[in-house]
């Protein structure tokens, strides 16, 4: 399982990241993906660092896709990044990767999602998962209250509690062994990509 996060965090860490490098207009390396920001509004605020995207936000960087209502971002002094996004009333945040080799698509969900680059932790709080399929069948899947993954130490935690996704408050995980997920990939290819 900690592939499935690892994948899926980097997405995370990459969401958050991406708006203060499109909005201080930084030189990227010529490998990485544009950032596309859409919203019905966007506050920069140059002293303080921080990018405040609302309504219907959508953040597409590569394959990767994020939607909420609101995205905000900010840079310390240090140069850390910090960013967090929330959904509109009665919906989650979703980030959604696409690995298109692999037939594989990552999501992560939650009512909130939070990145801490001083401390290198990506948070996903309240009824919170983290799912991967491929060619559309559900392989791996962590659902919590709040599922934390620690950059620095390619570790996460998945905690239960009244708010989270899994029945009776608790934490369900499910992880396929290695040659099922190795075997779906083939068959999808066989089927060209189609489940």
């Amino acid at each position: 399982m900690k592939q499935v996060s690892m994948k899926l965090i980097f997405c995370l860490s990459a969401c958050f990241c991406a708006p203060l490098a499109f909005a201080q207009n930084q030189n990227q390396d010529a490998e990485e993906p544009d950032t596309v920001i859409l919203s019905d509004t966007l506050l920069y605020d140059d002293v303080s660092k921080t990018s405040t995207f609302t309504g219907n936000v959508i953040l597409t960087r590569g394959a990767m896709t994020l939607h909420g209502e609101k995205l905000v971002t900010h840079e310390d002094a240090d140069g850390n990044q910090f960013g967090t996004a929330t959904p509109a009333p009665g919906a989650i945040v979703t980030i959604r990767q696409e690995n298109p080799e692999n037939f594989e698509t990552l999501t992560g969900t939650g009512l909130q999602a939070d990145y801490d680059g001083k401390n290198g932790t990506v948070i996903l709080t309240g009824k919170a998962t983290v799912t991967r399929t491929i060619c559309g069948e559900t392989f791996d899947s962590v659902h919590g209250a709040r599922i934390i993954y620690h950059e620095k130490s390619a570790t996460y935690e998945a905690f239960g509690g009244q708010n989270s996704a899994a029945a009776g408050g608790r934490v369900r995980s499910l992880a396929q062994p290695q040659a099922r997920i190795d075997k779906a990939i083939e068959r999808c290819k066989a089927q060209g990509g189609k489940s």
